[in-house]
């Protein structure tokens, strides 16, 4: 017999071993009885792993492949908490779970010893400050008012809020917990596509109502917009904006099925669907199918909503579709009053790896893309703009402001808010957390009034550091930041402005100002207001 062989077979050899002579001396020697015992369990499972047909490890390497699989299972955790660094972002790093659950429960955030970045590394960023630092302003009076000429209630905003999350994706006292949290910090709670259950309604947190594909609380039986539902809904003191789902950072342009088996009571009640059938929101919207009709269907929402906020989510992908819907709006006259930039930095949501991973235009991209856009076409005054995708921190707060956002959204930091601990177990049903469940047992462990008081808390003390950074840089409101406060090194050697580094367009230029640039000016001309296909040559 080889040596390989004998390393392949020598744990299952020995339990069998031990089995057959422990055994006949249990007679003699009583106490073997566990021994034998825990031998003759592993020796069955040895001879199991020998007769099938799935695992080509463990026909090799009976009873020991197992620790392979153990190991595997258990991977997550231990680099998490054992070999993970505290920058290395899986995809937030140790220091900024930190961060969040600190502020959470208001343990500050200070950091003895100086920085653990390296600053001399290429892409390191910072503020500039100034050698006459502001007062540091109030953090209750950093919001922004949207709504447009059409608008008849406009609503005061935080410059940092709740990102989208459904119901259903999360669980019922996840969503508790953050309505509360936004009720008690006074910003708002974007409700995901899922609909307004029960549970944004519980403690009367202001909402913006996501609108997706599926239509889910404004439905009819066939699945298209009901325009009678809509108004119902809308009518809610409750709900401050209404955002038309366009596409998410997680998975652009993919649709999604919720499986009957987890459609709810409360689930199909709050999507206004059948309960134990599968729930699809379909990849496009069928209210419209160009740019001209998105604007009609963005006034008629705003009628039936009574004059409430409307506006877009996008993951920003084929530039000619964005600015087609930019040539519809200057064609119709009829403007959204916000749009929100998703980055393809992905989200909450589950997707496919390639979705994930090569899908969608990051953040910053998106958002000087739109900003652009809208300067170039003269209605960035207009329409005010939202981000998100991966904001944790003040400092990701204002480079975003910096950027062109008038505000920030954060799903992820605020999961961690209540409690997520990063398993990334949220499409398994078996979140540890009780965020990202159905399960009502799991879901006990998340105690709603004191999360929300963790979601208010972080929420308060991220704004508060933002008030500090920014009376350190000479401003007082967020409003006032510009890319040349930030800057970026670019080298080992030299470090640049934003203002330095990214192309603006100026005002006016994509209707017959100075010519911009050729991406813009070539972008520009394939886009079409009746369609969202592109203009050939």
């Amino acid at each position: 017999m080889s040596m390989s062989l004998l390393n392949r077979y020598a744990t299952f050899a020995i339990c069998l071993l031990v089995t057959a002579i422990s055994l006949p001396l249990m007679e003699y020697w009583g106490w073997l009885w566990p021994v034998a015992l825990a031998a003759g369990i592993l020796t069955l499972i040895g001879l199991g792993d020998l007769m099938q047909s799935q695992h080509a490890v463990l026909r090799n390497y009976p009873v020991l492949g197992h620790v392979r699989y153990l190991v595997e299972a258990i991977r997550p955790e231990i680099r998490q908490y054992l070999l993970e660094a505290d920058d290395d972002r899986l995809p937030f790093s140790r220091a900024q779970r930190s961060l969040v659950y600190q502020r959470a429960k208001n343990e500050g955030g200070d950091m003895p010893f100086g920085t653990l970045m390296d600053v001399y590394r290429e892409g390191y960023e910072f503020i500039g400050h100034s050698t006459r630092p502001m007062p540091s302003s109030d953090p209750k009076s950093f919001r922004i008012e949207i709504g447009g000429a059409e608008c008849a209630k406009p609503y005061a905003m935080s410059v940092f809020n709740i990102s989208a999350m459904s119901f259903g994706s999360l669980s019922a006292a996840a969503i508790q917990a953050l309505n509360k949290g936004a009720k008690l910090g006074g910003f708002a709670h974007d409700t995901g596509e899922g609909g307004i259950s029960a549970h944004h309604r519980t403690f009367g947190g202001d909402l913006v109502w996501e609108i997706g594909s599926g239509y889910f609380g404004c439905r009819n039986a066939e699945g298209r917009f009901d325009p009678d539902r809509f108004a119902a809904n809308a009518a809610s003191d409750q709900v401050k904006m209404i955002e038309i789902k366009l596409s998410q950072g997680a998975k652009p342009g993919h649709g999604g099925i919720l499986p009957g088996a987890k459609v709810t009571a409360e689930i199909a009640h709050a999507r206004g669907v059948a309960e134990g059938e599968d729930c699809v929101s379909p990849s496009r919207h069928s209210a419209f199918d160009t740019p001209v009709e998105m604007m009609k269907f963005i006034a008629l929402l705003r009628e039936l909503s009574g004059g409430k906020p409307v506006g877009f989510k996008l993951c920003i992908g084929h530039p000619w579709e964005f600015m087609g819907l930019v040539k519809a709006m200057l064609e119709t006259g009829i403007l959204p009053d916000f749009i929100v930039v998703d980055g393809g930095e992905g989200g909450t949501g589950a997707a496919p790896v390639e979705f994930s991973d090569h899908l969608g235009m990051p953040l910053r991209e998106g958002l000087l893309f739109v900003r652009n856009t809208l300067v170039g076409a003269n209605l960035r005054d207009k329409i005010r703009i939202g981000a998100s995708g991966k904001i944790i921190s003040a400092f990701d707060i204002a480079s975003i402001l910096a950027m062109g956002a008038d505000w920030a959204n954060a799903a992820r930091g605020f999961m961690f808010a209540i409690g997520c601990i990063q398993s990334r177990n949220c499409h398994t049903n078996k979140c540890p957390t009780g965020v990202a469940t159905q399960d009502p047992l799991r879901q006990r462990a998340l105690v709603v009034p004191d999360k929300a008081e963790r979601v208010a808390s972080y929420h308060r003390n991220t704004l508060k550091a933002l008030a500090q950074m920014l009376a350190a840089a000479g401003l007082d409101h967020p409003d006032q930041l510009a890319p040349h406060h930030l800057v970026r090194r670019v080298s080992s050697t030299e470090v640049k402005l934003f203002s330095q580094i990214h192309y603006f367009v100026a005002p006016g230029d994509l209707l017959g100002g100075s010519e911009p640039s050729p991406f813009y000016a070539d972008s520009w001309r394939m886009a079409r207001a009746d369609s969202f296909d592109p203009l050939r040559a």
